[in-house]
């Protein structure tokens, strides 16, 4: 059942035993059977679902899956909701996989033992993936056309899932955050930094609502933010985030800068397929300033520094890409060491320092 049909405008919670009802009137030896699949899309537009989906829950032998694509259907909102009976998927954009398939190419086992005219043609498939992301209505349209349905895309998350649902009206500021955070993928924001700049521009908003109007753009999924890794709750408070785009497509959209960044965009998908395995995901500051780009701790106890460029074939490029992992490893010596780059080219795929170094597709298309 799809709750944005309009002939579904008004209906209440209390109307929501018919639909039930009129199944079972229907099939009436369903009700003596197994358990019915109860699919139910944009249903947190109905005022009480909850209460309704409770019921059916306890009354009756279903299963039942609530989807939707606004801030209303919240995790941590849902799981009070249901009194702990829910159990959260979230849908991502298509990977780098799913964007094969939906062409019609079929995503190889073992990416590295591809011969060389169907590696090429996987690594100018991975390209334009980053440049054109994963969400699945845009696949396939002309440039023009993907960064109008993009950027409404955005706009309808703005209004919809933050103005209408938080009652904004400092619309002028939560607009510059929009691009500032969208524009800058990769990069750290600081809340004190950008309230700073706001007021420098005559912009009136406390730094509370900078605060808040971040939280609210993750929460609808249009960024993401990674914290700085530290068992000092103060220090990783204090220190700023880096926020990504939800989605490689929406950089060259707000990015005015002008350049290709297919780092940032490479950078962008890391994390993001790092989220889709389910992985906690923060960043690594050493004492001398130096960075790793991700540390990532998975559901099975595993840890994985992983450090993310274009091109390390260049020696100092290399050095600068792989010098912080000996002292990280020092501070974490539990995790793997992982060098992901766009291409292979002249890289062996175990370094001197003992970090795994590989195409970034192919690392995308092994799966953990």
């Amino acid at each position: 059942m799809n709750f944005e049909d309009e002939r579904l405008a008004g209906v209440g919670a209390e109307d929501l035993h018919f639909l039930v009802e009129e199944y079972y009137r229907r099939e009436p030896e369903a009700r003596r059977r197994a358990s019915i699949l109860w699919c139910f899309d944009e249903i947190q537009t109905v005022p009480g679902w909850e209460r309704f989906v409770r019921r059916l829950l306890d009354t009756e032998h279903a299963e039942i899956v609530v989807s939707g694509s606004s801030a209303a259907l919240l995790s941590r909102e849902i799981a009070t909701a249901m009194r702990g009976r829910a159990w959260e998927v979230v849908v991502h954009p298509f990977s780098f996989a799913e964007s094969l398939a939906h062409r019609g190419t079929e995503a190889p086992t073992d990416a590295a033992a591809l011969p060389a005219r169907r590696r090429s043609a996987l690594e100018g498939a991975f390209r334009s993936f980053l440049a054109e992301g994963g969400f699945p209505e845009t696949q396939g349209k002309d440039e023009a056309v993907r960064r109008r349905m993009l950027r409404d895309y955005v706009d309808v998350a703005v209004l919809r899932d933050v103005v209408e649902r938080h009652r904004v009206t400092n619309i002028v500021a939560l607009q510059s955050m929009v691009r500032h955070t969208l524009g800058n993928a990769a990069s750290t924001f600081s809340v004190e930094k950008f309230h700073a700049g706001l007021r420098s521009q005559g912009i009136p908003v406390g730094r509370d609502t900078v605060h808040a109007f971040l939280a609210h753009l993750a929460d609808c999924f249009l960024v993401r933010a990674v914290w700085l890794e530290s068992a000092s709750e103060r220090r990783r408070m204090v220190n700023p985030r880096k926020i990504y785009p939800v989605d490689t497509g929406l950089i060259p959209i707000f990015d005015r800068s002008g350049k290709e960044n297919a780092g940032h965009a490479l950078e962008t998908a890391v994390l993001v397929e790092l989220e889709r395995r389910r992985a906690s995901v923060t960043y690594v500051k050493l004492d001398d300033g130096r960075e790793i780009d991700f540390l990532a701790r998975y559901d099975d106890g595993s840890e994985e520094l992983i450090q993310v460029c274009v091109d390390a074939t260049a020696p100092e490029t290399a050095a600068r890409e792989l010098g912080p992992f000996a002292a990280a490893r020092k501070q974490f010596p539990r995790a793997a060491a992982r060098l992901l780059v766009l291409n292979a080219d002249g890289l062996p795929a175990v370094t001197e320092e003992g970090v795994v170094a590989e195409p970034t597709y192919r690392w995308m298309l092994r799966g953990r």
